[in-house]
């Protein structure tokens, strides 16, 4: 399992990015894991000052859509496999710029399988292109049913369409040329590090400000939540273990409404801030819905539970403690990156 491997991770300095690198970088010390990330407003590589400084770790700055840039450094360093999680990914950008959506998610996807087409020739034995979706891709259920990795393409958001394109090609890469790939699609991520224009990290920040709490429509959209540790741990079992040319789906189990959800998170913050109990409940504010809204996402993970051994590791209720404890710890984290000071992190490292 620890044979000597060079890995490209796209999107790196990103939420979960940054937890996909830290776990591979220390925990596969015979890997050189290089770090491939623009740094847009969401890459952060204060994200990854507890490993910046590891023999078998390289940050790589740079744009997957800059094709000749890509070519290179596939030319200079041959990966032998590719996780790819750099997407611009926030659905309201994705409804006022629907282009740029369409040029890192698709273009983007595409510069990276040709260049990993291009690197290899053919030779594909023990190389993988790792595609990380979105369980938006299959678009809205009703009331009751689940995603399944063979639940029909359904996109109702220029992010949702822009991520079911670059799947598409990729399994049209795996069928046309051969290429080795899996292909993972999650539901909503949660945890340290995230940025926060995000539900949960922008609501945080909100409660511990006394600032509004927008909650869209009626707050009766539901999603499932999965724990951003979880989601890395079940992406290394799939990265090591996954079928070549199969799809897992990643879930928490955990489905909430989004205002059971708020609530939730307005009491834990009351008890940790010591406010009145309620008090954070009045910040509620419900505004006009987004277009497209899609009602509920829910995953059935049960084929990467049965075939790969993988399953949540906490609760929601366990892993919204975690998550509001390591926000109220890392309020120099939060300032910074609510300022945008964060940005100048990687001048003042590798200028």
């Amino acid at each position: 399992m620890n044979k000597k491997k060079s890995i490209l991770i796209t999107g790196g300095a990103g939420f979960i990015g940054s937890h996909v690198v830290r776990l591979f970088a220390q925990n596969y010390l015979n890997y050189q894991i290089y770090n491939l990330d623009n740094l847009t407003y969401a890459g952060n590589l204060e994200n990854l000052k507890d490993v910046e400084n590891s023999p078998n770790y390289k940050f790589i700055k740079g744009d997957i859509t800059d094709e000749n840039f890509i070519n290179s450094i596939f030319n200079k360093y041959r990966f032998e496999a590719v996780i790819h999680l750099a997407a611009e990914s926030h659905v309201d950008r994705s409804i006022k710029d629907p282009l740029a959506f369409v040029k890192t998610n698709v273009i983007g996807t595409m510069v990276l399988l040709n260049a990993f087409k291009s690197c290899w020739q053919g030779a594909f034995e023990n190389k993988l292109f790792y595609h990380i979706s979105t369980d938006e891709v299959y678009g809205t259920l009703g009331q009751t049913g689940l995603f399944t990795e063979t639940t029909s393409y359904d996109p109702n958001s220029p992010y949702s369409a822009s991520k079911a394109s670059s799947d598409h090609f990729v399994r049209a890469y795996g069928e046309t040329y051969g290429l080795p790939y899996v292909i993972t699609n999650c539901s909503n991520n949660y945890g340290r590090h995230q940025f926060p224009e995000k539900l949960i990290p922008l609501f945080i920040n909100n409660i511990i400000n006394e600032k509004s709490l927008p909650v869209y429509g009626d707050g009766n959209y539901t999603r499932d939540w999965l724990y951003v540790n979880d989601h890395a741990i079940a992406i290394d079992l799939v990265f090591h273990k996954g079928l070549n040319a199969e799809t897992y789906n990643i879930g928490g189990f955990n489905e909430w409404k989004n205002i059971d959800l708020v609530k939730l998170l307005c009491k834990q913050m009351d008890i940790k801030l010591g406010r009145l109990e309620g008090s954070s409940e009045k910040l509620i504010t419900y505004v006009k819905d987004r277009p497209g809204h899609d009602l509920r996402y829910a995953i059935d993970a049960n084929k990467i539970k049965s075939e790969l051994g993988w399953q949540p590791s906490v609760t929601f209720e366990e892993g919204l403690n975690k998550t509001i404890d390591w926000y109220l710890n890392n309020k120099e984290w939060l300032d910074n990156v609510t300022s945008g000071e964060y940005q100048s992190y990687y001048t003042k490292q590798y200028s």
